[in-house]
């Protein structure tokens, strides 16, 4: 049972807050903080605080316009609070997160009288490094002699006017304290090659030796999360230290109450944590590059006792494995027939997947030389950056001055990074899949490197449920997810499998406050066009789409294929044409503040978009009166992840059809439909230019899975 002390306290915030704003409860938000107290207010704990018994984790689905982080904050702080844990308040999006940080969270103190303490962690790739920032301005051209001879690795220093002045105007408002050295604080859109120049990762920062350490931006941020009693940060970030075991820069799971906002993303964001790949022709021209660079150095530095050892053997073995990614670029070449295709942002992948997962017998065998090559060569350069860290340290004399071995550490750390990597690609593009579990995905993609080709070689889990039950779901003191789209079809089923969440997870829908039936319709028109024909569906969609959506003022228009929200904007007609904004021509927000702006001056607006637009796109009002659907959001069928589960479902006697494409486009019809109630005065009309809702059989299933909108069914 929950105390009647800390239910009290929650009861007594969330009065004063509401009273405070001058709103109502509302029953959603009331019914998900009830919920969260009853599982995490309730958990079993030994004597040394630990949890004793099952997991305990809950999963709510709460509707646009529930108000969730006021719902969550409030319950899960008081109980993280009094149980002594830390809470973790993980999103998706930098959006939510700022949002969260400089609103919400702020809001919540003043107005609910309860006392708590926040901070933002992110990681250090959002961070400028003022090392970086130094070379950059003192050297400009003239680089240090050992960064020239890594130039290949991102040392290489060109320093353009505009980077100049870009520079100099950092450096100065650091001086004057006007910013603090965070990307997303930074007043001007950077591209991301810019700031690349200016950040550093964990192979390459060399700590408490750095002489800016007392003025870094990335540890001043984390000296505040020490003590606070709310982190908020993103999904990768929670992942990162998972997969260090825990506890390496967030708390240790075992005292962390999690919470995931926009939740529906974290089995996905945990997949991509643990998929690798590496491109053979860019990889086999790094290690030439090596094997001359530290020829060089070696020439010019001669190095004695350990350190000269270590580095003496990388130059032959680098050009040794350079042969060998030779042989698997033929190898691969000979095997691949690139089928194209694109993913489901748009952009064109031509693929080769191997069936199942399984690769041929002879691809295996000159993987695992490359596994062994670069299993050596990452020995090698973590001997060498350990030698030099004792060099920095002043522990040892390594025979070169503790300043060279500062300016050393960066680069042979991301020499290590790099061969790290591609010996865990070659690790888990070779090893064998355990019985009865999921197996990896493995493919080739065609890359473009220049002028000339490349082949990527990519290996991934297919489900990461077993992964977040291992180190998350089992840890944890306790864990909420949250999302408006967490059930698929009307279920959870979907979610536990994709995230693995425990038998005992206690699930729950709570209703959003939107009169949906009053406030918008859904109508699926017969445009005589079977959308399994893209020809025909294409044509019918130029033929009927101005009138379709004359008289709104902003409309959104979600398409499930680049090449056919491309080809329907050709056809129509030029006049016409003006009014449209197409995704990929200019960047999201910008986009996005252009169709606000026309909307603003009383004229039409149309968005044309794809899957990045279907959710997290907030176009409240008269700026998305009305959001035209092309088609039910299927997934793409040569996603080589998607593809090899479905394949081991059936093999399993399952039928992937049903059991997963139909649901997770379900799942992305509703989020699609999400966009156009965004606040409680919201009106207008979605539009579903697929009558497969009606005509197939599962269509009846993904129409009943909508939100309860007034039909018009012609």
């Amino acid at each position: 049972m929950l105390s009647t002390e800390l239910k009290s306290q929650i009861q007594g915030a969330y009065s004063r807050f509401l009273e405070a704003k001058g709103l109502k409860p509302r029953y959603g938000q009331r019914l998900m903080i009830a919920e969260i107290a009853k599982v995490l207010g309730t958990i079993k704990t030994d004597d040394e605080g630990r949890r004793v018994g099952e997991p305990a984790v809950v999963a709510v689905e709460a509707g646009t316009g529930t108000g969730k982080t006021v719902a969550y904050s409030m319950a899960a702080i008081p109980i993280a609070k009094a149980a002594g844990k830390r809470m973790v308040l993980a999103t998706a999006t930098v959006a939510l997160q700022e949002q969260i940080v400089h609103k919400d969270l702020p809001d919540l103190m003043r107005n609910s009288g309860l006392s708590f303490s926040f901070a933002l962690a992110k990681g250090r790739g959002r961070y400028l490094c003022l090392s970086k920032l130094d070379v950059l301005l003192q050297e400009g051209q003239a680089q240090s002699s050992t960064a020239q001879l890594f130039e290949e690795e991102g040392f290489r220093i060109d320093v353009d006017e505009e980077g100049q002045k870009l520079f100099t105007t950092m450096i100065e408002k650091l001086a004057g304290n006007k910013w603090d050295g965070d990307r997303d604080s930074w007043p001007q859109e950077m591209e991301d090659s810019r700031w690349a120049q200016l950040t550093t990762d964990h192979s390459q920062c060399t700590g408490r030796h750095c002489p800016n350490f007392g003025q870094c931006a990335f540890y001043k941020a984390r000296e505040g999360m020490g003590k606070v009693d709310v982190i908020v940060t993103n999904h990768d970030m929670v992942l990162a230290d998972l997969a260090l075991g825990g506890g390496a820069v967030l708390p240790d799971p075992r005292d962390t109450l999690y919470v995931f906002d926009e939740g529906h993303h974290l089995p996905d964001k945990a997949i991509g944590h643990f998929a690798h790949f590496t491109r053979l022709r860019s990889t086999a021209d790094w290690l030439e590059q090596i094997a001359k660079n530290l020829s060089k150095l070696l020439a010019q530095h001669p190095l004695p006792g350990d350190l000269g050892r270590l580095i003496e053997q990388v130059p032959e073995l680098a050009r040794e494995l350079k042969t060998h990614q030779q042989f698997m670029f033929s190898a691969c070449e000979q095997v691949a027939d690139f089928k194209p295709g694109e993913d489901m942002e748009g952009r064109e992948r031509p693929r080769h997947r191997f069936i199942g997962g399984v690769v041929p017998e002879h691809l295996i065998e000159l993987g695992l030389e490359l596994k062994k090559g670069f299993s050596k060569l990452t020995d090698l350069f973590t001997g060498v950056t350990e030698r030099l860290k004792e060099a920095m340290d002043g522990e040892t004399s390594i025979g070169i001055a503790s300043h060279q071995a500062e300016e050393w550490y960066p680069l042979f750390g991301s020499l290590l990074a790099r061969a790290q990597g591609t010996w865990e690609l070659w690790l888990a593009f070779t090893s064998e899949d355990p019985e009865n579990s999921p197996p990896m995905a493995r493919w080739l993609t065609l890359a473009e490197s220049g002028a000339l080709f490349d082949i990527e070689v990519n290996a991934s889990p297919i489900l990461a449920a077993e992964t977040l039950r291992r180190n998350l779901w089992n840890v944890a003191y306790g864990a909420l997810v949250t999302s408006a789209t967490l059930t698929a079809l009307g279920t959870f089923d979907r979610y536990r499998m994709r995230a693995g969440l425990p038998k005992v997870s206690v699930t729950a829908v709570v209703p959003s406050p939107f009169h949906h039936a009053d406030a918008g319709v859904l109508r699926v028109p017969d445009l005589k066009a079977d959308p399994r024909n893209a020809a025909e569906h294409t044509a019918a969609i130029i033929r009927e789409l101005p009138g379709l959506v004359q008289g709104s003022r902003g409309t959104l228009v979600l398409f499930s294929s680049r090449r056919q929200m491309q080809d329907v904007f050709d056809g129509l007609e030029r006049d016409w044409r003006k009014r449209v904004f197409i995704q990929g021509n200019l960047s999201k927000q910008e986009t996005l503040n252009k169709h606000k702006a026309r909307v603003d001056s009383g004229e039409e607006s149309v968005l044309f978009g794809l899957a990045s637009f279907a959710e997290g796109v907030d176009l409240p009002g008269a700026y998305c009166e009305h959001v035209v659907i092309a088609k039910i959001p299927f997934a793409v069928p040569d996603d080589p992840v998607e593809a090899a589960l479905a394949e081991w479902i059936e093999a399993r006697g399952g039928n992937p059809f049903m059991e997963i494409s139909v649901p997770d486009a379900s799942l992305r019809l509703v989020q699609a439909c999400g966009r156009l109630l965004r606040t409680e005065a919201d009106r207008g009309t979605i539009t579903l230019l697929d009558r497969r809702v009606v005509t197939q059989r599962y269509g009846k299933a993904i129409l009943n899975a909508l939100p309860p909108f007034r039909r018009e069914i012609s």
